[in-house]
């Protein structure tokens, strides 16, 4: 066979995989740069089923990130928790695994290593056949799932078709039925009334099966709260469970301070998340989640001007989580304006912060998120009502669907409805083009 041949056959076996490479999967610069971030707060210790799973994501992001070397030490972690997880050498899960890996190689100019692999790939598919001829084999469906629901929250309706897929075809995967169900509620996250009784019960029979995933337990906690339940007392057994436990994003703490603000009290919630801190005061998700306490406490909950030592310690913790997050510190760094901009003393600070952030280089969504909030910012800190319709107008006028977009487009009807404000004739025009 000619070369030209033989890479032809090469690159036709390659696109047939199913792994990250194929999967379509293209999140700009700045997207991957904050999933790493969020990947890396998940932690790695060990009993996590998603181990795998989330060497594999990493490792793909790694060389998107242009870090080939990265990337194949992560590829090859990801076989080793693999087998450790699954106790087991081979097994179907490795599937993508190798795909991956197969396609690094060919990226990095080894065809020989890249064919090694697409044969342990032949192997185990004839090895391990799908218990369903006309689909995936359950393991892809299951990783595909996880991968979308962490790189591509916009794809969770198709992250939760392969989870039910996968499912459908083996229902013992207790910590697939948890995600699935997660994946479910995330489609569901700015509501204010909470889950419908279907979907709510499939999370109380999800939180049986799998009754030491805390943060489950948090989430179905919040939804409970939201139905109007009582949840004081859950609340704080929960806390002690979670301060038992390692940190990671996936720990319950940051649901269950979600919790603790808006229905049980701010100030618990500050005292869980700064004693969680207290007990591991290194860890950069915790500072994340005590400065997001005070936040909520100082953007919501304070009827009058935030003490000193308070703004002290959330402008402090705030500079400090921007630090140790430089590839996603955008919504931090808003969030440090905001409170600058509770005090007529550093408002100029806070002005200071928004104009750096107007000239960064932003996407849409971005910009939407900021254009919103400098729009609240002028209207309730700097009393400049038109400059505030004039930012929700830029903020509506981004064509992509989101809850900052869905808020200034509500604000300006209000607006439109309740004021004599001598614009009203332009933002009625203005929505009406919206509609077009």
């Amino acid at each position: 066979m000619s070369a030209s041949k033989s890479q032809e056959k090469l690159q036709s076996k390659l696109k047939a995989l199913h792994c990250h490479f194929t999967w379509d999967l293209e999140p700009s610069r700045s997207k991957l740069l904050r999933r790493m971030d969020k990947l890396e707060d998940i932690g790695t210790e060990e009993g996590n089923r998603w181990l795998g799973h989330i060497y594999n994501l990493r490792g793909f992001i790694q060389y998107q990130l242009g870090f080939t070397e990265d990337a194949k030490s992560l590829f090859n972690k990801a076989a080793e928790a693999f087998k450790q997880v699954r106790n087991a050498d081979n097994g179907p899960w490795l599937v993508v695994n190798y795909g991956n890996l197969a396609w690094l190689h060919h990226h990095l100019g080894e065809p020989a290593e890249s064919q090694a692999y697409l044969s342990k790939v032949d192997a185990l598919m004839r090895e391990y056949p799908s218990p369903s001829k006309a689909e995936l084999h359950p393991e892809i469906y299951a990783e595909k799932a996880w991968t979308l629901m962490n790189l591509c929250p916009k794809k969770k309706l198709l992250a939760a078709d392969c989870f039910e897929k996968a499912i459908r075809m083996q229902p013992d995967m207790v910590e697939w039925n948890t995600s699935y169900v997660l994946c479910l509620v995330r489609t569901h996250k700015h509501s204010e009334t909470g889950l419908d009784a279907d979907l709510l019960e499939k999370m109380r029979h999800a939180k049986e099966q799998d009754p030491e995933n805390l943060y489950l337990a948090a989430v179905y906690l919040l939804q409970l709260a939201k139905k109007g339940k009582t949840i004081k007392d859950e609340a704080q057994e929960l806390g002690s469970q979670v301060l038992r436990n390692p940190v990671s994003s996936y720990s319950g703490i940051k649901p269950l301070l979600r919790v603790y603000t808006n229905y049980v009290s701010v100030d618990e919630a500050i005292d869980l998340a700064e004693e969680a801190l207290k007990k591991h005061p290194d860890q950069r998700y915790l500072k994340r989640c005590v400065a997001l306490c005070y936040k909520w406490k100082i953007m919501f909950f304070s009827k009058s001007r935030p003490r000193p030592g308070m703004m002290d310690r959330a402008i402090s913790l705030h500079r400090e989580v921007i630090a140790l997050y430089p590839n996603s510190s955008f919504v931090k760094k808003m969030d440090l304006a905001n409170i600058y901009a509770k005090s007529s003393q550093t408002q100029a600070k806070a002005e200071h912060i928004y104009q750096k952030l107007f000239r960064s280089d932003l996407e849409p969504s971005e910009k939407q998120v900021l254009y919103n909030n400098f729009a609240k910012f002028l209207f309730f800190d700097k009393k400049d009502r038109q400059g505030s319709i004039q930012f929700h107008m830029k903020a509506a006028a981004i064509p992509e669907k989101s809850f900052f977009r869905e808020n200034s487009i509500k604000l300006l009807k209000k607006l439109r409805d309740t004021s004599r404000n001598r614009r009203c004739r332009e933002i009625e025009d203005f929505l009406a083009k919206l509609q077009e």
